[in-house]
């Protein structure tokens, strides 16, 4: 199997899932890595670590879906995971790999997901519905917005004192591991 990635920032969960990989931790091929900001932490890291690296966006492609459509086809990829990706995948692509593209939100949905929740505004609404209990949940990319079925959660506890700083730490401490637990079990799925 081959695992491709879509990162729009820093890809730490990519990057995570590159070297469980290399390490023979999860039993996958890598594919490429495309991110729509080359400016991105992930597109340096990728030119550094000699990984393969596109960068497709609506400033590069007229169809940016049908460009990436194409980038990841002719990789060979077979799952595509979203890694902090601040796109929405289109048609085309989430027709060629049903129910093939991962992606994880930092809350546990159904909860604090949607368009337009993403990243520290997430972790803001969390704190202002006084929740006690927050994590990340690992679901299959759907045409709407964090919607999809939902493979694996991890929770941390909201403790008082706690800031969007301090439960995006929390949080982001349990993404490498959930989403390569729930890759192993997408892997040996038939």
């Amino acid at each position: 199997m081959n695992i491709s990635f879509l990162a729009s920032h820093g890809g730490s969960s990519a990057k995570a899932i590159i070297a469980a990989m290399l390490s023979g931790e999860l039993a996958a091929e890598p594919g490429i890595l495309i991110t729509n900001n080359v400016l991105s932490g992930i597109f340096q890291w990728c030119k550094d670590n000699d990984f393969p690296v596109h960068h497709i966006s609506s400033k590069t492609h007229a169809d940016e879906d049908a460009a990436l459509l194409a980038a990841l086809q002719a990789a060979g990829t077979d799952i595509v995971v979203c890694s902090g990706y601040m796109k929405k995948v289109g048609p085309k692509t989430l027709k060629a790999f049903p129910g093939r593209i991962l992606n994880i939100h930092p809350s546990l949905l159904p909860k604090h997901g949607g368009q337009g929740l993403y990243g520290d505004k997430v972790h803001a609404a969390v704190l202002a519905a006084g929740e006690t209990e927050s994590g990340a949940t690992v679901h299959i990319v759907t045409a709407e917005y964090d919607d999809g079925p939902i493979l694996g959660q991890s929770r941390v506890s909201v403790t008082p004192g706690d800031t969007v700083e301090t439960l995006r730490r929390k949080v982001q401490d349990t993404e490498p591991g959930l989403y390569i637990d729930c890759l192993k079990r997408v892997l040996t799925r038939p």
